[in-house]
């Protein structure tokens, strides 16, 4: 139905008053503090959009009908605002402040229904002041999570005022801005610790600079700018970015689709809100930021998805209980809330920079028919409006990359192939095993155990569709893992749990891969060393040194995936290979008992997160794994994974009994040579040698031939700045170039080169002539 002509006058005046275009505003309105303000409703509210058409009308709709719901059920008391949301815990004033910003939002934009309703701007104001009479005002002193006090709260409240401003008495904003004062003191953001870092200092510069905005206090505005700058540089430990693209919160967290896409969408609003302005971000490590889109986040997105690997706690919310719109928060929601936040950001880029990011979003946009990011239903038609103008713009759409990522400052790598991306997550001295807190993710104990996630092209549902409520803990795909059980929570909250091992990286040549973990298991007396080698259609995995004394078997998980409800894709087994119908296979060439199992499983998000509601579903599931047997003294295995390969492709694979060669597997070394690739590759996890390749000190080596050249790739995964030797027994003619932190000791019959390797894990490469 299209509204009314009396409902659209009255909308253009509403939003006359208070969300003009920032180009009207400054013709208007001289007042910096006003043009300001006004930029921000239109980062906010969004512009630029018809609101009787799709996707935009069914999003009013419901926001009028979330409206009609808060506004019907608000009953203050002295200790609520709403039934069911209490003070005690602090969540319930954020959740309050949130329902009021959708009653502010029904209010203010066009086609809610509610637009300019003055019943329902009686009840937001009538809820804002109770708020600050009852609890958020400068004589609480705050109590349980910080986070609700000094982020979630605050961020509600500032975006209400400046939607409401006119409506508001000088008593009423200036009310908002002491609250904000007092839980933000201008403290939190002139010392760079504790929780004023990373995403977090992001989070309270918007609320500061807001506040300065509807406040008129441009002290405030300059303290939140300057306050981000802390952000931008990398960082070598702790909270932030690092050179290699990792991200990193909590400390030890990695943390690139949920807190990095909170940092993304923080600096986007800031960076459009202060441009042009006297208050413009000017700090010239901006760039690290922008930069940081291609470099960090791009390479974590697969078909509108981001890697579970990097979402922490967030894996086990799936629904909320709190969620009046029932979204499922999945792989796909954390990579569409990165999209969204890269939509903002591209307002503060050039238009090189722009015009590139648009292409990998229309890309996304149109591969994501799991959850299509155009309806999906986390979106107001401000982030819809962004995102549409992305799909309907003339720029091509970028395929999936091709090649190999590491980040070896969060322990991650990714992998892409022509017909698959992977992605591994391994855990160190450095890296967290897992993240819980808050309720949250009680039994990811090992996920950071080799974890191998895989999707073949055009599936991106593998870890969507109830993965996380109804998986096997203990048997989670690519992880080897003591069966010993454990308790929930096992090794302490937030992140506390780490191995006592240094030995987890690789390098990589851009294209392949030579990937490795030293593993000590969780509560576990479990070791073992574990890698991985990526080509173009294959991940050789090899595991050795499998030691533990717990009494109870060791397994490792060759692969545990999900058939969905009721599942039937075949599963089939030949003489060393299996082949699993829409998905892909795996070899075994050194043979092996795999073991199988298909299974329904059972299981709520509840189970797995206290916020979460207690709705159950049953997944089918084919697991694949290998028994070590109990207490297993140096056990070892080798297996392919083929993703996505067909039957036909996995049994010929299986037929080539030199596709790979294995040249060793055992504590000292991994290495394999795949000939028809030119590629051999070892994780030495001492000094030693392996077919061709001889080292002084532990290290990670690919060598891949290109007809008459060859490349030579080294990293030091255990960090200790010493230089390594590496000797490769070929004849070498000359080096064509080389990297300035390698130094040609030796050509002719044997290369020999000396790496001085620094303490980031960094891969160094030399290319040379073959003689």
């Amino acid at each position: 139905m299209r509204p009314t002509r009396r409902a659209v006058l009255l909308a253009a005046a509403l939003l006359a008053a208070t969300a003009p275009t920032a180009r009207a505003a400054r013709a208007a309105d001289p007042d910096p503090y006003g043009v300001l303000r006004l930029r921000w409703l239109d980062l906010a509210l969004g512009t630029g959009y018809d609101p009787t058409a799709e996707p935009y009308a069914s999003r009013l709709a419901r926001t009028g009908e979330l409206a009609r719901a808060a506004q019907a059920t608000m009953a203050p008391t002295p200790t609520s605002l709403w039934p069911g949301y209490p003070y005690d815990p602090p969540a319930g004033i954020t959740q309050s402040y949130s329902r009021l910003w959708t009653m502010t939002q029904a209010y203010a934009q066009q086609g809610t229904g509610r637009t300019g309703d003055p019943a329902l701007l009686a009840d937001v104001l009538r809820g804002l002041d109770h708020l600050a009479a009852t609890v958020y005002n400068p004589t609480t002193t705050r109590y349980g999570n910080w986070w609700e006090w000094q982020i979630g709260s605050p961020r509600l409240l500032m975006d209400i005022t400046a939607v409401l401003y006119g409506q508001l008495t000088d008593a009423q904003r200036e009310s908002a801005c002491a609250a904000v004062d007092h839980f933000i003191p201008d403290a939190m953001l002139t010392d760079y610790s504790g929780t004023s870092t990373g995403a977090n200092r992001v989070d309270l510069c918007r609320s500061v600079a807001l506040r300065g905005i509807l406040g008129r206090t441009r002290e405030k505005i300059a303290l939140a700018r300057d306050a981000l700058s802390p952000v931008f540089p990398y960082v070598t430990q702790g909270d932030g970015l690092y050179a290699d693209g990792s991200f990193v919160q909590h400390t030890w967290v990695a943390y690139s689709g949920t807190y990095g896409q909170v940092m993304l969408d923080g600096l986007g609003r800031l960076f459009t809100l202060l441009a042009g302005s006297q208050w413009e971000v000017t700090d010239p490590n901006r760039q690290i930021v922008l930069d940081s889109v291609e470099h960090a986040y791009a390479p974590l997105i697969h078909d509108g998805l981001v890697m579970d690997s990097v979402n922490g706690r967030a894996i086990s919310r799936g629904y909320l209980k709190s969620d009046d719109l029932h979204v499922m928060r999945s792989d796909h929601f954390h990579g569409q809330g990165v999209i969204a936040a890269i939509a903002l950001l591209a307002g503060g880029a050039s238009a090189e920079e722009r015009a590139r990011w648009q292409s990998y979003m229309k890309g996304w946009i149109e591969r994501d028919t799991v959850t299509p990011i155009l309806t999906a239903p986390q979106f107001g038609v401000a982030d819809l409006a962004r995102l549409k103008a992305v799909a309907d713009s003339p720029v091509p759409a970028a395929p999936e990359p091709l090649g190999h990522r590491l980040f070896p400052a969060m322990d991650r790598a990714v992998h892409r192939g022509p017909g698959f991306t992977a992605n591994i997550s391994m855990c160190s001295d450095r890296i967290t095993y897992y993240e819980c807190g808050n309720g949250e993710n009680p039994r990811g104990w090992h996920t950071g155990a080799g974890m191998v996630q895989w999707w073949p092209s055009g599936r991106s549902d593998q870890y969507t569709d109830w993965f996380w409520p109804t998986v096997d803990w203990y048997r989670l795909p690519g992880t080897t893992v003591s069966t010993r059980r454990l308790p929930d929570r096992a090794g302490g909250e937030w992140g506390a749990p780490k191995p006592d091992v240094r030995w987890v990286g690789g390098t990589t040549d851009g294209e392949y891969a030579a990937v490795g973990q030293h593993l000590k298991g969780l509560g576990s007396t479990l070791q073992a060393r574990k890698s991985w080698f990526c080509t173009d259609d294959a991940v050789i995995c090899l595991g050795a040194g499998i030691t533990c004394t717990d009494g109870v078997p060791v397994e490792t998980v060759v692969d545990n995936r999900n058939l969905g409800q009721d599942g039937t894709a075949e599963f089939v087994r030949g003489r060393g290979w299996a082949h699993l119908e829409g998905h892909g296979g795996w070899l075994l060439p050194a043979g092996g008992d795999l073991r199988t199992l298909r299974e329904d499983r059972t299981g709520a998000w509840s189970d797995i997160n206290t916020t979460s509601t207690a709705e159950r579903a049953t997944r089918r599931w084919q697991t694949l794994w290998l028994d070590h047997g109990t207490d297993p003294v140096d056990a070892t295995y080798v297996y392919v994974l083929l993703p996505g390969a067909s039957r036909r492709t996995v049994a010929a694979r299986a037929a080539d009994r030199h596709w790979p060669a294995v040249l060793a597997n055992d504590a000292d070394c991994q290495a394999v040579r795949v000939p028809a690739l030119g590629l051999t590759a070892g994780n030495f996890w001492r000094p030693g040698s392996a077919g061709q390749l001889t080292v002084s000190a532990p290290a990670s080596v690919l060598v891949r031939r290109h007809g008459r050249t060859a490349t030579l790739c080294v990293s030091e995964p255990t960090r200790t700045g010493e230089p390594v030797e590496i000797g490769w027994d070929r004849p070498v003619r000359g080096v064509v170039r080389a990297d300035e932190s390698v130094e040609v000791l030796g050509v002719g019959p044997r290369l020999r080169v000396r790496v001085t390797p620094g303490v980031s894990c960094a891969t160094h490469r030399c290319e040379v002539s073959l003689g």
